[in-house]
């Protein structure tokens, strides 16, 4: 049989309740054909001892494509380890909601064989990469698929935050904290926050104050290429939270500065052929129901 793929990776969801079945579904698929190598923490759920694992990290530089298994924030672990290394991702859905994660486990293997053999529709979509800068030098960076998250932390009192745009003040706002999103993740944590949703096409960020003093402060989109500075102007010492994704790095200080830029490399998404993103939008967020006459 001739693929395009020959060494295929697994990240499962360890908490996931119906694991086990899908992850053995899958393998048992899968070591027909390809090369198998499963994430070090899903190795204990399958059958087959003879399968090899490795870490996260390992596997997007080991494989040629991974599966994520579990829900969208499975999928977000894949995908920040595969960045890197222009390995693809398929999604299956064991979560609840699952706008990234595309085949359901009872439609394995039929649909997944199709995608493996080349019938799949290909997208490619941004990351931001986040860096705390402290005393001048690099403090903590970290890549995120759906957002950067500026959080007040451990205290009642809202933040005071100052945004640049390519070193141009945008605002300064008080606030429990700011979103910068992806389009990905504008149906994500900035939906939840009143932001905007975005076509996972448009090269764009969305900036989306938390619980804003002003109720004027409404959501903007800017073009995705903009650097974005966030600076705090407390005149006393807070702690502040910053998550990219579900990453937390805690304990960030006022006279801290964190610059927000699109990662150089995309993620690169494998979807079956009928993928509609209007489709998903209506079936995970209840919209209306079929096309009308």
């Amino acid at each position: 049989m001739q693929v395009p793929f020959k060494i295929i990776g697994i990240l499962g969801k360890p908490s996931g309740p119906s694991i086990a079945a899908t992850l053995n579904v899958l393998v048992g698929y899968l070591k027909q054909y390809y090369e198998v190598i499963i994430d070090n923490d899903s190795a204990a759920a399958i059958d087959d001892g003879s399968i090899k694992s490795c870490s996260v990290e390992q596997l997007g530089q080991n494989c040629d494509l991974v599966i994520a298994v579990g829900g969208d924030g499975t999928f977000l672990s894949a995908a920040r380890v595969t960045a890197d290394n222009d390995v693809p991702v398929i999604g299956i859905n064991l979560g609840r909601l699952g706008f990234l994660v595309d085949i359901s486990p009872n439609e394995l293997p039929c649909k997944l064989h199709r995608m493996l053999q080349g019938d799949y529709v290909e997208e490619k979509r941004s990351l931001l990469h986040a860096k705390v800068i402290r005393d001048g030098r690099i403090f903590h960076e970290e890549t995120a698929v759906n957002e950067v998250a500026i959080h007040r932390w451990v205290t009642p009192s809202m933040i005071e935050i100052v945004t640049k745009i390519n070193n141009v003040f945008l605002n300064s706002q008080r606030s429990d904290g700011l979103i910068v999103s992806t389009p990905t993740g504008s149906t994500a944590y900035s939906l939840s926050a009143g932001g905007p949703i975005l076509h996972p096409s448009l090269n764009a960020l969305v900036l989306v104050p938390l619980n804003p003093h002003t109720l004027s402060n409404r959501p903007i989109v800017i073009d995705d290429s903009a650097e974005i500075e966030i600076s705090f102007c407390q005149t006393k010492q807070i702690n502040a939270l910053v998550t990219c994704d579900h990453i937390e790095i805690p304990k960030v200080l006022i006279s801290d500065k964190i610059v927000i830029n699109k990662y150089p490399k995309p993620i690169r998404i494998l979807h079956p052929q009928d993928h509609d993103f209007f489709q998903i939008l209506r079936s995970k967020l209840n919209w209306s129901g079929g096309y009308p006459d």
